[in-house]
C-alpha cells in the first residue's frame, strides 16, 4: 500500500470511529463473517473440481499461488487501461480482463499467463473439426506449390460483392486446362470452367497476395465479424458454415491432406494435447495422389490418416503423443436418405478402421437444422443395424449449442442423454435445466466446452459472460475445447487461447480448476472401444482403474506435476504471492 492510501485508510477509520461504526474485529461480525465463509466454503465443496483439488501436492499448490499472483499482476498492469505501460497502445479500446477475444488476442499473447499456459500439459482434444484445424495462409500457399491445383466457381467472381459471396472451390486435375479460358476474375467466365490456381492467383485485382488475403478473409471469421454481436448468431453461421467446404476441397487432396494430419499432430503435441478425438464431415470426396477423379468412398483417406498418425508417433517431434481417433458426423440439416446412407458409410468404415472410429455425431446450426427428436427414427435405426454388424459405434452428441430456453433446439439436450450420448458438444444452454444437470451428473456425461467459439458464433459477448462457471459450480464434469481454430481465430491448432481466457476470466478456477479440466478431457477421452457398461467403469475408476485410461490418467499427473515445479522455479523468486492477501 503506497503511504497516501495508507493515511486515507487511516482517516476512514478515524471517521468511522466518531461515527460509532462497529470496527470489524467485533466478536458480532466475526461471528457473521465466519458464518459467511463457512457458507462459501460450503458451496464451492459442490463444484466439479472440489476433489482434485482437495488432493493438489505441496508443489501444486505453490504453482497455483504464484499463478494466481501473476494474474493479479497483470490485472492491475496489462489489463489495466490506466496503467502506464498502456497509454503507449494507441488502443481504440479499453482493455480489461476478461475482454473480448478478438480485442484480447494480441494482448494476451504478450503476457507472462500466456507463457505458462502453454507449457501447461493439457491432456486430450475432445472437440475439433478437422475442417478448420489447418491454418488458412498455410493451406492456400501448399494448393499455390502444388502443380495441378485449380479453382471453379458457380458464377464470374468480377466485382467485389460476387468475391465476398461467390462459391468457389479447389480440386486437382492432371489435365493442363485451355489457355484461352477467361479469368474467373471477369464477366466472361462461364460456371465450372477449371482455372490453374496460380494463374487465377497472378490475376487477382492486386496479384498473389491480395488473392491469398482475400481467400483468407473468406475461410475465417476475421476481426470485423467476430465483434458485431448486435446482427445475431444467424448471420455469422452463415459465413462460418461456408467455410468449411472450401477448406475441405484443398484438404482432401491426399499429398496436402497428409501434410495437413501431420502439421495437426506437431502443434497440438508442441501445445501439451497428447490425443485428440477429431470430428469430420465426409461431405467432400478424397482424391488420391497424382488422380483427379474423387474415390467413390473414404477408405484411403481412413488409411492415409491411420498411416500418419502411426508415423508421428514413431517420429521424434511425436514423442510422448498417445494417438487420434475420428467422430464420424454428418450435417444434422440434411434429409432422411442423406442421413442413413452416411450411416452406412460410417458402419462400414468402422468395420474397416476400427481403431480409427470412436463414435457418431450431427452437426451445423442447432437453431436452423433437425432437432434430435425429428432424428430419433434414423438414430436408432442406426443402433440397431450397429448391433446387426457386430460393431460399437457410441454417440457424442452436439447439444444445447443455442440460446434458446425451452424450445425444441434447447430441447435437443434432453434427446442427447436419453439417447446415450458419452458427451455433450458445447452443452451452452444446460445450466437452465436442474433436471438435466443431476442426469448429467448421474450418468457421468462430460461437456465439452469452447468458450472461444461461443463467444466468436455470438452465444456470448465475452468470456465473463460464458455459462461454463455455473456448470462447474453445480458439479459438472466438463472439459476445454477450441472446435475450429482455423475459421475462428486462434490461428494455432493448440488449446492455450481457450485456456488462457478460462484462466484469465474467472475468478473461482485458478490453476486447480483449469487443471482439472486436462484431467477431465483425459478421463473422457475414446482411447478404446467401451461397452456402455465399461465405460461408465472406466469413467469411475479414473486413475485407480487399470486400463489404458487409468495409465494415461497416471501419466498427465505426472506432466502436471513437472509442470508445476517448473512454474515454481521459473517464477517463484519473482513472484510476490502476499499481493492476493
Amino acid at each position: 500500500m503506497d503511504p497516501t492510501s495508507q493515511d486515507q485508510s487511516e482517516d476512514d477509520g478515524a471517521w468511522a470511529k466518531e461515527q460509532g461504526l462497529p470496527s470489524l474485529e467485533e466478536p458480532f461480525l466475526q461471528k457473521y463473517l465466519d458464518g459467511r465463509d463457512n457458507l462459501i466454503a460450503q458451496e464451492k465443496r459442490q463444484r466439479s473440481d472440489h476433489a482434485f483439488r482437495e488432493t493438489l501436492s505441496p508443489m501444486a499448490a505453490e504453482a497455483s499461488a504464484i499463478i494466481s499472483a501473476i494474474r493479479f499482476e497483470e490485472q492491475q498492469t496489462l489489463w489495466n487501461a490506466e496503467y502506464e505501460d498502456n497509454l503507449a497502445k494507441q488502443d481504440s479500446f479499453e482493455a480489461y480482463p476478461g475482454m473480448m477475444f478478438s480485442l484480447a488476442k494480441e494482448r494476451m499473447e504478450s503476457s507472462k499467463l500466456w507463457k505458462i499456459v502453454q507449457k501447461m500439459p493439457k491432456g486430450a482434444l475432445l472437440h475439433c473439426h478437422l475442417e478448420a484445424m489447418t491454418d488458412a495462409t498455410w493451406l492456400i500457399n501448399e494448393a499455390l506449390t502444388t502443380n495441378g491445383f485449380c479453382i471453379t466457381a458457380d458464377t464470374p467472381l468480377a466485382t467485389q460483392e460476387q468475391r465476398e459471396t461467390g462459391s468457389f472451390l479447389f480440386s486437382f486435375t492432371k489435365t493442363s486446362p485451355e489457355d484461352d479460358v477467361p479469368s474467373i476474375w471477369s464477366d466472361g467466365y462461364s460456371k465450372g470452367r477449371k482455372i490453374p490456381l496460380t494463374k487465377a492467383a497472378e490475376a487477382f485485382p492486386g496479384g498473389k497476395q491480395a488473392f491469398i488475403e482475400w481467400f483468407v478473409s473468406r475461410v475465417t471469421i476475421t476481426h470485423d465479424e467476430s465483434i458485431k454481436h448486435h446482427i445475431g448468431p444467424n448471420a455469422i453461421w452463415r459465413k462460418f458454415t461456408s467455410c468449411f467446404p472450401i477448406l475441405a476441397s484443398i484438404e482432401r487432396y491426399e499429398p496436402i491432406f497428409r501434410k495437413c494430419i501431420r502439421r495437426l499432430l506437431a502443434e497440438l503435441n508442441a501445445d501439451g494435447v497428447r490425443w485428440v478425438d477429431i470430428r469430420s464431415v465426409f461431405g467432400v470426396p478424397f482424391t488420391a495422389t497424382g488422380s483427379d477423379t474423387p474415390d467413390e468412398d473414404f477408405d484411403g483417406l481412413f488409411a492415409a490418416l491411420e498411416e500418419v498418425i502411426a508415423e508421428f508417433k514413431q517420429s521424434e517431434e511425436g514423442k510422448g503423443f498417445w494417438g487420434a481417433r475420428v467422430i464420424w458426423t454428418h450435417v444434422r440439416s440434411l434429409n432422411t436418405r442423406s442421413v442413413v446412407e452416411n450411416m452406412k458409410s460410417c458402419i462400414e468404415i468402422k468395420q474397416l478402421f476400427p481403431d480409427l472410429i470412436a463414435g457418431y455425431d450431427l452437426v451445423g446450426q442447432e437453431d436452423t437444422g433437425r432437432p434430435l427428436a425429428h432424428l430419433t427414427p434414423e438414430l436408432f435405426w442406426f443402433k440397431k443395424r450397429c448391433m446387426e454388424e457386430g460393431v460399437n459405434i457410441p454417440f457424442y452428441f452436439h447439444a444445447g449449442e443455442t440460446l434458446g430456453d425451452g424450445d425444441i433446439v434447447d430441447e435437443n439436450l434432453f434427446d442427447a442423454v436419453l439417447l446415450g450420448t458419452r458427451r455433450i458438444g458445447h452443452g451452452f444452454s444446460l445450466y437452465k435445466h436442474p433436471l438435466l444437470i443431476d442426469m448429467v451428473k448421474e450418468k457421468k456425461i462430460l461437456v465439452e466446452s469452447c468458450p472461444v467459439s461461443n463467444e466468436v458464433l455470438r452465444l456470448t459477448s465475452s468470456i465473463m459472460h460464458h455459462p461454463l462457471p455455473a456448470l462447474l459450480a453445480r458439479g459438472v464434469s466438463c472439459a476445454l475445447c477450441n472446435d475450429d481454430p482455423a475459421i475462428l481465430g486462434q490461428g494455432i491448432c493448440g488449446m492455450s487461447h481457450d485456456f488462457w481466457q478460462a484462466l484469465q476470466g474467472w475468478e473461482n478456477l485458478g490453476l486447480e480448476g483449469l487443471a482439472s479440466l486436462a484431467e477431465n478431457s483425459v478421463r473422457w477421452a475414446t482411447f478404446d472401444d467401451c461397452t456402455a457398461k465399461d465405460w461408465q467403469a472406466d469413467i469411475k475408476a479414473g486413475a485407480y482403474g487399470t486400463g489404458v485410461r487409468a495409465e494415461r490418467m497416471k501419466e498427465w499427473a505426472k506432466d502436471f506435476e513437472k509442470f508445476c515445479q517448473w512454474v515454481v522455479f521459473k517464477y517463484g523468486a519473482e513472484t510476490d504471492i502476499n499481493t492476493l492477501d
